[in-house]
């Protein structure tokens, strides 16, 4: 009877629980579904955008995509390439700012539209300020690092300061996470700049030597 009685008189917290719980996986599941319907049909306009013949009308077509995250971060740089195609470097420097400025958009993206943003504005930026962008994305551990070394070995270049040039080409021909192709690069760097590449070579031989 006292069991009964408890039933009758705390069943229905039972029953909530039951309520909530049911509730929240119908909920849980309505909102991926409208996750993914809204992915999908954001997906659907970027291809329609695409389909557009000229770089202007393609890049106005994925400027006016209402989205936000990563999906954000594509049409940004869609649209700043577009724009860059176009000769429009203040709307794609725009479209970049937008992008690596945008909380919501994963890091990566983010730091990609810096390391875009200082090559398609060239020397429209300073060099100091381009070498204030790209000192972030040369940090250890950065997604972008070795090519954000790059840019700054160029810009040292440019600058006319041969030696840290010298000395920025060399660490990344020696830089285990450079790519072949980036390492050529800064070879061809290192004999135009007057560099001894043999030297070089049996340096890197040598230490690869040890590594192993």
């Amino acid at each position: 009877d006292k069991l009964f009685g408890y039933m009758r008189k705390y069943g229905w917290i039972a029953v909530l629980a039951v309520l909530l719980i049911v509730g929240g996986t119908t909920y849980s599941e309505l909102r991926k579904a409208q996750i993914t319907s809204a992915a999908q049909a954001a997906g659907d306009e970027i291809l329609a955008a695409l389909e557009i013949d000229d770089d202007e009308g393609r890049a106005a077509a994925l400027h006016a995509i209402d989205v936000s995250g990563p999906a954000a971060a594509i049409t940004g740089l869609l649209t700043a390439a577009n724009l860059t195609e176009t000769n429009d470097i203040a709307g794609a420097a725009g479209a970049l700012e937008a992008v690596a400025l945008d909380a919501d958009v994963p890091q990566v993206y983010r730091d990609l539209a810096v390391l875009k943003s200082v090559m398609v504005q060239g020397d429209t930026l300073s060099i100091e300020e381009r070498r204030a962008l790209l000192a972030g994305l040369a940090m250890a551990g950065g997604s972008f690092r070795v090519l954000a070394q790059e840019r700054l070995a160029l810009i040292s270049v440019e600058a006319g300061d041969i030696d840290t040039a010298m000395t920025q080409f060399v660490a990344l021909a020696q830089d285990a996470e450079a790519t072949r192709g980036l390492r050529e690069r800064a070879f061809s760097m290192i004999v135009a700049l007057g560099g001894d590449i043999d030297a070089l070579v049996g340096n890197i031989a040598a230490t690869d030597a040890q590594d192993n």
